[in-house]
């Protein structure tokens, strides 16, 4: 059976996010993106850990529901933690992922962080002052069958690849420990494609996750499995195994959408590829700073293999796809947050069951079935790559094009594919 997780997000309690992402709003918009397992987020903050013990219960090992819900989401046990310290005369700033395999790990580990002065009421995704190793010691410690995942592995600021903070390769940064990382988070800036240039990772499995901090965020990218047996303890070991027969593909963004996917300088409005980085040594020629190197640049300069070398039947595959509500906006050449993209989303979620079932699985003939011609030309080029990006960088989102004015004009007619 296809099961579409998306277990990286956030909830109210966390900083920047919105307050709608209660656990009931999560589980009512599960079943309008069409993910089947979703990520609690923020466990350990004390709140929101309250909430979870009263509002879920386990349906399944290591996987739990909201009680009284009528909906099939079920919800894996997740957090995101900032670790901050020095290693090697640099400071570093990481974000990692955790996967907890029941209630009883969480309260272990919280009461191991507030042992050690950790301020876990402070945001949903606490920043703490220990190094990302030590954290993986002290999880493996409680439950090796935890998973530890450095999230978005390749964003400047606070990722394990970061160029302003990160590591070089997952050794420098766990020593010894390297061997209980089975999975990074590629990123919405990067794709499966951009992480496999380097041979380093082709021992890990890529996960994709929306990172959502919104309702409307949510499976903006996700993990596709084929799971007869829907357990935590399945998903570890298919994890752990990099297994391709169940693990079927990930769901992405395209990264030039990604806000770090470019290098630049947005107070400058400086916007460069990595060609145009070097050519002008790093340097912005409106500040004189050196500009924030993004997540190609940052690829480029580890990666062993040019992309056109890379043997894709190797590696899980992956389906770039872009959310409904950007789509009906290009349509309709408005924001994405108007009242008329809103209107025309929940009308099509209506009919057709869930988000993913239009991106992923309707022909076009369906498709044209519950709206008119352009929506499904809109989606034939996005699942042929045929769209215009432009790409983001330091800290703004990339844009993306997807219909002509012409095309925009496509009413309903026959044969159009």
């Amino acid at each position: 059976m296809r099961i579409i997780a998306d277990w990286h997000i956030h909830s109210k309690y966390s900083r920047a996010c919105s307050k709608q992402l209660t656990l009931e709003n999560i589980d009512h918009w599960t079943k309008l993106k069409g993910i089947d397992i979703v990520g609690t987020g923020d466990f350990s903050h004390p709140l929101w850990f309250k909430e979870i013990e009263e509002k879920l219960e386990e349906a399944k090992p290591g996987l739990y529901k909201l009680k009284g819900s009528k909906s099939n989401a079920l919800f894996l046990l997740t957090n995101e933690i900032s670790c901050i310290y020095s290693q090697g005369g640099k400071g570093r700033r990481l974000h990692i992922s955790i996967l907890a395999p029941d209630i009883d790990f969480i309260r272990k580990l919280n009461n191991e962080l507030n042992k050690r002065g950790c301020n876990l009421k402070s945001d949903g995704r606490p920043i703490i002052g220990m190094s990302a190793k030590e954290l993986l010691k002290i999880c493996l410690a409680i439950n090796p069958n935890h998973l530890t995942i450095p999230a978005h592995v390749w964003t400047p600021w606070f990722a394990i690849f970061g160029s302003k903070s990160g590591f070089d390769s997952l050794e420098e940064c766990y020593d010894e420990l390297s061997s209980h990382i089975f999975a990074i988070e590629t990123g919405l800036s990067s794709d499966p494609l951009m992480n496999w240039r380097l041979s380093s990772l082709d021992k890990l499995a890529l996960v994709s996750n929306s990172d959502a901090h919104s309702l409307q965020n949510l499976g903006r990218e996700a993990n596709v499995f084929d799971l007869e047996e829907i357990t935590y303890q399945e998903i570890f070991q298919i994890l752990k195994n990099k297994d391709r027969k169940k693990f079927l593909y990930t769901i992405e963004f395209f990264p030039e959408e990604g806000m770090y996917h470019f290098d630049g300088h947005r107070l400058c409005k400086v916007s460069w590829s990595p060609e145009q980085t070097k050519k002008y040594k790093g340097i912005c020629p409106v500040c004189k700073k050196p500009v924030t190197v993004g997540v190609l640049n940052r690829v480029d300069n580890l990666a062993d293999r040019e992309e056109a070398t890379v043997d894709k039947k190797m590696f899980i595959p992956y389906k770039s796809v872009v959310p409904l509500r950007e789509i009906l906006a290009d349509i309709f050449s408005v924001n994405k947050q108007s009242k008329k993209v809103e209107t025309e989303y929940f009308n099509l979620i209506k009919q057709a069951g869930s988000e993913f079932k239009i991106l992923l699985d309707l022909s076009y003939e369906e498709i044209e079935k519950i709206a008119d011609s352009t929506l499904a030309l809109a989606i034939k080029k996005i699942r042929e790559g045929k769209i215009k990006l432009i790409p983001g960088y330091d800290g703004y989102y990339g844009k993306v094009e997807i219909l002509t004015p012409a095309e925009r004009g496509i009413k309903k007619q026959e044969n159009l594919f």
